[in-house]
């Protein structure tokens, strides 16, 4: 499954990768976070608990950050096992450039997911996907306290 999207956040470049690089601010962003921490000078350990409607498996797993480019760009790739739910795994590539006063971000990803989670199906799991980058963008901006306005997929 792959997706994508452009936003126009509030503030300087600097600013929003301060914040993409910021546990706190990613914990109040992500749903479902328990547990983020920097765990390596590239990688982070992490829990998440997704509701997929009657199930709600938590995925124990890393990130791990390659290609950066201070204030400009990185790749984020991350594997989480979800105990009998399988596991799920990606990897985005995010840019950032300077609008203004304000920042673009954008971000082209692509996951997949094995096991139970995919007896779910590809609709249900795509949507949840979207819905989740959509609204973890929007708490994003919150938690850095800045405004953010989506200019969709690049």
């Amino acid at each position: 499954m792959d997706f994508g999207g452009r936003y126009r956040i509030a503030a300087s470049r600097e600013a929003v990768w301060s914040a993409l690089n910021n546990p706190e601010v990613l914990k109040a962003a992500i749903p479902g976070c328990s547990h983020i921490a920097w765990s390596g000078p590239d990688t982070l350990d992490l829990a998440i608990t997704v509701n997929l409607g009657m199930v709600k498996p938590t995925f124990k797993g890393e990130l791990a950050l390659a290609n950066v480019v201070p204030a400009q760009s990185y790749t984020l790739s991350g594997r989480g096992k979800g105990g009998l739910m399988g596991m799920a795994e990606g990897a985005a590539n995010i840019t950032l450039a300077d609008d203004g006063e304000a920042t673009l971000l954008a971000f082209t990803a692509e996951g997949g997911a094995s096991g139970q989670v995919m007896k779910l199906g590809k609709a249900i799991v795509g949507n949840s996907a979207q819905r989740i980058i959509d609204g973890f963008f929007e708490r994003f901006a919150t938690a850095m306290g800045a405004e953010i306005e989506p200019l969709g997929t690049p």
